[in-house]
């Protein structure tokens, strides 16, 4: 009996922290999985910059019997075959791979840039919100003017929708996992002095449009599919995810961003975005990407130092808002 709950215990190994380097935890996920879990249960680009050096040291050494590697914000989940691969061996060559893995501020990662247009307190984020309030919750706090652009301003301390606007588009979002539906980016800002925050819906929106943008937590993200949400949604932009490939930017793949991609807003007009829609669908729309540019973790955290004092005064200023402001 002893044997068998050790043998079925979830946890298979751990790495100590060491240095700038996180603990690390190595648990089974299913039969041909293992799950990586990285450092505490915090929000720190950091950890996700390392754990894309970790995958880079992972394809360098083609390990005979891995298929696939999932890096996400703070954990990587790596596909092997079990016939070719016993999961501790496994760990035993992950865990060496770490010494190969550079100091953070050393990384430079592979990173596309991209521009996405997006329309603003769109038509149809809005009439999914107003079905929200006629048919789930008609208190619902988060909901001001039939939309959730003014609660995000109120609960971040802001003046106005356009300086939620503003602070959205004044930043790159950094493309730290594709999860949960298909193709659907998890994305933080890079410029810390515009990391706007909100809480979730509660209860959660049985209807959200195809394309439409939302903040949860620190995080937003973009619907590639119609679907049930929770994030506050201030927005809709171009199709990420098309089955169908009909544009050029699907040709290899029918999810449009990956992991790394940066993304920059371009605000537009509701009739505007129907009309590059239209021409996605129709394959005449070109997806403005840049490939693959160098990001250099050093610079970046350079950066942050250098504007750590504006990053606290936001913060200070965020925190006294959301104290005030009503939670769904």
């Amino acid at each position: 009996m002893k044997g068998r709950e050790h043998t079925n215990r979830a946890v298979i190994d751990r790495l100590p922290k060491s240095g700038e380097r996180p603990e690390v935890i190595y648990r089974y996920a299913g039969d041909r999985f293992i799950l990586l879990e990285y450092g505490d249960m915090v929000l720190d680009l950091r950890t996700n910059f390392r754990i894309f050096g970790l995958n880079d040291a992972i394809k360098k050494a083609r390990i005979d019997g891995v298929i696939e590697t999932v890096p996400a914000l703070r954990s990587m989940l790596i596909h092997y075959d079990s016939l070719k691969l016993e999961p501790a061996h496994l760990v035993d060559i992950l865990k060496q791979l770490e010494s190969d893995v550079p100091p953070v501020e050393s990384l430079i990662i592979h990173s596309r840039r991209i521009e996405l247009p997006i329309a603003f307190e769109d038509r149809y984020t809005r009439a999914d919100i107003e079905r929200y309030v006629k048919y789930t919750r008609q208190d619902a706090p988060n909901i001001i003017n039939g939309h959730n652009i003014e609660y995000i301003a109120l609960y971040n301390g802001l003046s106005s929708k356009q300086q939620v606007i503003d602070y959205i588009c004044s930043t790159q979002w950094w493309n730290a996992c594709i999860g949960f539906w298909p193709g659907l980016p998890f994305m933080f800002p890079l410029d810390p002095r515009y990391a706007i925050v909100a809480p979730k819906y509660n209860p959660t929106r049985p209807w959200t449009p195809e394309g439409a943008v939302g903040i949860g937590g620190p995080c937003v993200a973009i619907y590639p599919v119609a679907s049930p949400g929770g994030y506050q949604l201030f927005g809709r932009t171009l199709p990420i995810f098309d089955l169908q490939q009909r544009n050029p930017a699907f040709k290899d793949n029918p999810i449009l961003l990956r992991a790394t991609d940066r993304v920059e807003w371009q605000p537009v007009s509701d009739d505007k975005l129907e009309v590059l829609r239209a021409k996605v669908f129709d394959g005449s729309y070109r997806y403005k990407i840049v490939s693959y540019e160098a990001f250099h973790v050093k610079s970046y955290l350079k950066f942050l130092d250098s504007i750590k004092d504006e990053v606290a005064e936001f913060q200070r200023k965020q925190a006294d808002a959301a104290k005030s402001a009503p939670v769904p």
